[in-house]
Formats: C-alpha cells, structure tokens, sequence
C-alpha cells in the first residue's frame, strides 16, 4: 500500500509527534534500500515512448543516454512531494522532540537526500548548518532573526538545484520565525508555540544565513558521479554506492549519539550530491568544527560510535574542495590524523619512530579498519604534493613519525584479504605521498626471530610492500591506479636505500638459470613486470621498466639481459641510453658485480639479445643464392621500405649520437636527390652519345 505523503506533512504542521514518528517509520522502511527514486518512471517514461513510436512509426528525437530521458519534473508529483517533505522536517527537528522521533526524521532526510532532485530544502545555509549542529558540530556561524526565505507547497515554489536561485520576496503575513540556536545549548529545539505558527498552512517559512543573498547556485553536472579531481588527489566517487557498514542494531547506543550519527550520515550526502553544498559549506567553516569534535573524540577514552561518519564528511570535504585540503594542512592536519590512526589501531611505541607490531595478535576488526581507511583516504588528500617540498627538521620529524605508523598499518593482520589489500593500499598511496628522506624508519626497526633482513636491515616492512605488488599484478581490475603508486613507491626506495634495492633484487631478479624462455613467459615476478613494459598503458609500462631498471643499478647491458633489448627499447629510447651508456653520474650504487650462473655462461653465445632467450637455429634463407640474386633481393627490400615510407606507413628511425630515436626524413630525401640526379645525368650523357 502507497504511503500517503501528504498526510505526513500535514501531521508535522500539526506538531503531531506520534503520528510522525509511526508513518515515518513505514516510509524509512519502504524506502531503506532505495538510492535512485525515479527508476519507476524512467521505465514508464521509456515505455511511453516506444508505444508512440510503434504508434507513430516515427519519432522527432531519438535519446542516447538515462539522462536524456529525464522528465519534466511537472510530471513527478513525488518529487514535489519528496521536497516538500524534507522542507517541513528541516523546520520540524527544530522543535523540542521527543529522541525517537527526532531520530526517525532525521533517518527519513537522510534516504531523502540520496535524490539530487530532491535537494533543493536541504541545500541551503540554514538546512546545513541545522544538520551540522545536530551532528555535534558547535563552532558554526548563527542564523540572523531578520532574516527568511519561503518553501512553497507548490512546485513553482522550490528551485531545483541545477536551476539559479531565485529568493521570493518575504511574506507580510504575521509569521513568527523560529528561535535561533543558543550558544550555551547543546539541545536543538525551538519552542513548540513559535514553531507550529511558523509552519503555517500551505507555507513553511525559515531562515537562511545572509551568506547566500549574493551568490548563484553552481550548475549541477548530471555526470557528477563520475567527477575526478584533476590535480589527482583523489580518485573517482562512485555515486550510489551503499555504505559498507550496513544498518546495524543500534540498540544499548545513547540516542544522542544515533541521531547525531544520522544527521552526520545526511550531511554526507547532501555534500557528496550537491556541488552548490560544497560551497556554502567551505564558506560556512564547517572545517573547523569538525575537526574540533574528530579532537574530542581522539582524546577520549573510546571514540564515539559516529567517528566513521565524521571522519567520511571530513574526507568528502577535502575530496570535493581543494582550499579545505591546504586549511587541513596548514592547521596541523597531519598531526591530528597521525593521533586518531594511532588510537584506532592502538598503536604500542618502543624506541624512537618504531611501533611494536604484534603479528600474533588478533586481526583488527572490520569497524577499526573501516575508520583507518577513512583516515588514511584524508591523510592522503592533504600529503599528496608533499613528495614535491622541501620540508625543514620540524616537519620531517612529523613525517617520520606518520612513516611509524603506516608501517604498523602494512603489517597488521584484519579480519579478511579484502579489507586488509584495502588497508595495505591506502597505506601505499600515502607513503608514496611523503617525502623519500623520510621513510627510512621503514627500514629502522630491530630484528627479531623470523625477520626478513638484508645486510643487517629489517626488510619486513619491503617483504610486506613485495607481496601487497604480487597480489596487484594477479589481479587486472584497474591495473592503473592498483598497481602505479605502489611500483613507483618499491622503484624510489629502491634509488634511496641500498639494502632494499639488494634485497627485491634477489626477490625479482634472481640469477638467471633457464635462458630457453622469453623473460616475459613464465609466472615468476620478473617474467610478470617484463609483460607489463609492453602494456598499453604509457604509466604502468614505465613504472615496470624503471623499477627493473633500478634493479639492474641502471646498467644498460644488465637490464637488456635480464629483459631483452626488445622489451627495454622503450626505456632505454626515452632516456636516450640505446647507446649503451651507464647509469646517470647522480645516482650512485653499489659497485657489486652481477654473477653469471653457469646455465647462463654456457648458453650465453646463443642467447638473442633482442628476444633474451636461446633460439633455435634457423635455415639460411640465402642458402644458394647467386651473388647477382642477393643484390636483386637486397634492392627490392629497399624498394618496399622506400615505398612504405613515401606513403608514410612507416618512418625510418635511426640513433643520434646521443642515444635516442630520430627520424630519418632528411638523410633519406638527400638520398632520393642524389639517386634522381644521377639519374638526370644517365639521361643527358645517353642524349649526347
């Protein structure tokens, strides 16, 4: 049976809290699982269509995608209906409710702004500011009394999101607007006379803080679901995506602390939604209150049940608005992030910059991993050009001490492979943000029975990083993004550190035995990075090849004997080492020499350098030729690439004195002069006889 909307709002204009609270629940639990409300008339909207079309036999307009098939809003009384619902409950929580109730409305705003189209009452300054203090977020500007703004009943009166906003003058009628929020209250309520006459019948009158009187709503994208960060800081926000932690019992939680988590949840969306959001809300100085309560919550004894939720807004924030990231930074971010990860993990200090890591305790469990995820995410908002600086003691200092605890976040155990490739990922995306000098308390731990080590050096730390790179390569979902930050990470401390470049050596690149295989068949780690410097994609083809090359101390004829010359063209070309040069004079390594096993040493003289295996021999295709059909072979080859390159199939290439690729244009048009010219004077001298 259809809820009946309409009479919700009618019970919220009448302050009928019983009511409210009994069909709200019906419409929550109808609604819970519904991110995308207009599914159902799209489907009409199309099926209406294609009977015209059989109808007709002709159509004016043919749509390519969803989006084209958005229908005039005219037509969707429940979005009118959705809309004018979130508008009397932005009014309604403001009253003196009873906690069931409050929490069941805001779990109803909540599934409401899933909707974009339904965003237009929970955009405003006043509605975010309502659902920010709510969340617990007390530092917040307050609303002017003098001010108000109307929410009509009707759909001509309330401005979708992607339209500009138009203010209705103020209404003469003597209307009485809701009791401001006092400083010294916590308790989010107005007096329920002033409310029930200010939510008169037909109208719904509140106040919007003056921030807004002269700004244009931004346009909303329609494809703002797959909206990426373009400086890179951050991925790509899949929209709809259901939040991993489920509904889960709430019973035995203080209620403050539920409808603070709702509100907080509500907040996230409307942000995550709305581009015009993002805005009032960086110029609201939302900021600062929410890291003010993430500081409560970090010095207290347990955090609040609601951390998650807080620690997601404060992420979406420093996703969608690049001014939040460097306020973050500049107000010791780091620093506050680096506390809360240490009390999620519980993390145990020894000596300087090194965490204890007890691998035989229990894996963390999926609520503490989910909120060092959220952490981690933000850490890497605000850290991800940092690589890029020069940072004095102080800051390094404090980089080395976050370089501890990510250390710890690559060897914990977690309940699941998933969620601890999850956590072992976000962890690499912010190491390969910091600074290089930096990670050298990766290597600064204490050996220990079982340890990986290298020369003395504790390499659990590059073990861990050498498998989390294993597990991506088995994996091709999104090769790009899974597997670059972390190639890049092993390739760089690989540059810096001699102790871990010897020791992934001896992981990836051990002596070289079976020489009948290409380097690129085979299951082997190095077998698999040689696969990837032939793959399409220009950044996961480098990143291989430079960290082999690393491997190899940069030797040109080590990395063509490990790759063969035909995978490391590319690389060599590019840094203009076909030459044959040794490594750059910047870059010093160790002066180890690399040893031949005697597989290699006896198949060395049959090894092609450009395919790096032993190849069977092959027939003399010349094999009885005379001398004059060899010529006549050899001009008719030169023909063929003569005529390829005039019709620009082909260029001819050839190596400069420097090392690299150039084309051959000019050397091969003075060629073809020099053979027409002799052939002019052939011509003159058979005239003259």
């Amino acid at each position: 049976m259809p809820l009946d909307v309409e009479k919700i709002i009618q019970f919220i204009k009448q302050g009928d809290q019983d009511n409210v609270q009994i069909h709200l629940d019906d419409y929550n639990s109808q609604y819970s699982q519904c991110f995308f409300f207009d599914v159902e008339e799209r489907e009409r909207r199309k099926q209406r269509e294609l009977d015209e079309f059989r109808m007709n036999k002709v159509r004016e307009y043919v749509p390519d995608s969803d989006s084209d098939l958005d229908f005039d809003e005219n037509e969707d009384p429940d979005l009118i209906l959705r809309r004018r619902l979130a508008a009397a409950l932005i009014l309604f929580i403001r009253m003196r409710l009873q906690p069931g109730v409050l929490r069941v409305c805001l779990r109803t705003l909540r599934i409401i702004s899933r909707d974009r189209k339904a965003l237009a009452p929970l955009i405003t300054d006043y509605a975010i500011l309502t659902l920010a203090r709510l969340g617990g977020i007390s530092t917040l500007p307050t609303w002017p009394e003098e001010e108000a703004a109307q929410w009509g009943s009707t759909h001509s009166d309330i401005t979708p999101e992607n339209e500009t906003e138009t203010r209705p003058e103020n209404d003469d009628s003597n209307t009485q607007s809701p009791t401001c929020y006092s400083e010294t209250d916590d308790s989010v309520f107005a007096s329920a006379a002033c409310a029930e006459s200010s939510v008169s019948e037909g109208c719904l009158q509140f106040n919007p803080v003056n921030l807004t009187s002269n700004c244009n709503t931004e346009a909303q994208n329609d494809h703002h679901a797959e909206s990426v960060r373009k400086d890179g800081a951050c991925g790509v926000l899949m929209r709809g995506k259901r939040d991993a932690r489920g509904e889960k019992d709430e019973e035995g939680h203080d209620d403050g602390e539920i409808w603070r988590k709702e509100a907080i949840k509500a907040l996230c969306n409307v942000i995550y939604n709305s581009p015009k959001a993002q805005e009032r809300a960086s110029t609201l100085k939302l900021l600062p209150g929410l890291t003010e309560k993430l500081k409560e919550g970090i010095h207290s004894s347990s955090p609040p049940i609601g951390q998650f939720y807080e620690l997601r807004f404060l992420f979406l924030l420093t996703a969608l608005r690049p001014e939040l990231r460097i306020e973050l930074h500049q107000e010791r971010g780091v620093s506050m992030l680096t506390a809360a990860l240490e009390q999620c993990l519980e993390v145990c200090w020894g000596e300087t910059h090194e965490v204890l890591t007890d691998l035989t305790a229990p894996p963390v469990c999926e609520e503490v991993s989910q909120r060092a995820l959220e952490i981690l995410k933000i850490l890497f908002n605000i850290t991800y050009n940092v690589h890029r600086q020069e940072v004095d003691e102080e800051t390094a200092a404090l980089y080395r001490h976050l370089a501890a605890v990510l250390r710890h976040c690559l060897l914990v155990n977690c309940e699941g492979e998933e969620r601890k490739d999850e956590l072992q990922g976000h962890t690499v995306n912010v190491l390969s943000a910091l600074p290089l000098q930096c990670l050298d308390v990766l290597l600064s731990v204490r050996l220990s029975e079982g340890s990986k080590e290298s020369s003395g050096v504790n390499m659990d730390c590059v073990h861990s990083l050498l498998l989390f790179m294993e597990k991506r390569l088995d994996r091709g979902h999104k090769p790009k993004e899974k597997l670059t930050p972390v190639l890049n990470l092993l390739m760089e401390s690989s540059k810096a550190h001699r102790e871990t470049r010897h020791y992934l050596r001896q992981q990836i690149l051990p002596p070289l035995r079976d020489v009948e295989l290409r380097p690129e068949q085979g299951n082997t780690l190095r077998s698999r990075l040689v696969r990837l410097m032939t793959h399409v994609d220009t950044d996961i083809k480098q990143c291989a090849a430079e960290l082999l090359f690393v491997l190899c101390k940069e030797n040109v004829s080590r990395f063509v004997k490990y790759t063969g010359y035909g995978n490391a063209a590319g690389l060599l070309a590019e840094r203009g080492l076909l030459k044959g040069h040794g490594p750059s004079p910047q870059q010093q390594y160790s002066s180890d020499s690399d040893s031949d096993t005697e597989e290699y040493r006896q198949a060395k003289a049959r090894i092609n350098p450009v395919t790096g295996r032993v190849e069977e021999e092959q027939p003399d295709p010349m094999e009885g030729m005379t001398e004059e059909e060899k010529e006549a072979e050899a001009l008719n080859l030169i023909n063929i690439f003569n005529r390829l390159s005039r019709d620009r199939i082909i260029q001819p290439v050839g190596v400069t004195t420097d090392g690299k690729l150039a084309p051959l244009c000019g050397q091969m048009s003075h060629c073809a002069v020099d053979e027409e010219e002799e052939e002019e004077e052939e011509d003159e001298s058979e005239t003259e006889q």
